[in-house]
């Protein structure tokens, strides 16, 4: 069993700031991609990031610039940094990894999400 753990959301107002964080915990042999999604209100959900092993980085065109992956390996975690935010950009936020567990599996896993509200 692979657990995901997602904290930093909040609510903030337009231009602020926030940083979330991504914790992969269990059967952990590796860790392949991981990536930030988001789901706003009455929209589809989408990649807003991801980060390979080595890293390398993608970014959704609509947050370049202004949001920032990040990963430490030895920790098995993500960090997405977020500036300059625009009501447009409030979701609930997900994290997702590649993973390869001990038994050698290559898996996803999901995060439960953070809520992440920009308002004045």
């Amino acid at each position: 069993q692979v657990h995901l753990v997602e904290s930093g959301g909040g609510l903030v107002q337009p231009g602020g700031s926030l940083r979330l964080s991504c914790a992969a915990s269990g059967e952990i042999f590796a860790i392949n991609d991981m990536s930030w999604y988001r789901q706003g209100p009455g929209k589809q959900r989408e990649l807003v990031a991801s980060v390979t092993q080595g890293g390398g980085i993608k970014y959704v065109d609509s947050v370049k610039g202004r949001f920032t992956i990040s990963r430490d390996n030895s920790q098995h975690t993500v960090y997405l940094q977020l500036s300059s935010l625009k009501p447009e950009d409030t979701a609930v936020y997900l994290c997702n990894a590649q993973v390869v567990t001990s038994g050698y599996l290559l898996l996803t896993y999901w995060g439960q999400g953070t809520q992440v509200t920009v308002s004045s």
